[in-house]
C-alpha cells in the first residue's frame, strides 16, 4: 500500500535585518535538500522549491515579510521546523 501524502505547513515572519538574501537562502535550501518530499516557500501568490537558491532569492523577502513554508510528507517535519527556527533566530546573523 502506498503512503498517503500529507501537508503540513508554517508560517513565519524574516526577522534579520538583511532579509532573505544569498547566505540565508543557502543556508534553507541546505537543509530543504535533506527532506524526503519536496519543501516549498510561499510568499503572496507565489511559490518556489525550498531547496534551490535561485527561486528562494526572486521572492525578494526584506525584513518584516511574512512566509509560509509547506512539506509535503509529515516525515519532514523536522526539516520544516529546522527552517522555520533558522528563519525565526535571523539566520543566526
Amino acid at each position: 500500500m502506498k503512503e498517503a501524502a500529507c501537508e503540513y505547513t508554517k508560517r513565519v515572519t524574516i526577522v534579520n535585518e538583511l532579509g532573505l538574501h544569498a547566505r540565508s537562502a543557502s543556508q534553507i535550501a541546505h537543509i530543504a535538500r535533506e527532506a524526503r518530499s519536496r519543501v516549498w516557500i510561499k510568499q503572496e501568490d507565489e511559490i518556489v522549491d525550498a531547496s534551490e537558491v535561485i527561486d528562494i532569492l526572486t521572492l525578494a523577502c526584506g525584513k518584516g515579510t511574512a512566509i509560509t513554508l509547506k512539506i509535503e510528507n509529515l516525515t519532514d517535519k523536522k526539516i520544516l521546523d529546522r527552517i522555520a527556527a533558522l528563519v525565526e533566530m535571523g539566520f543566526r546573523e
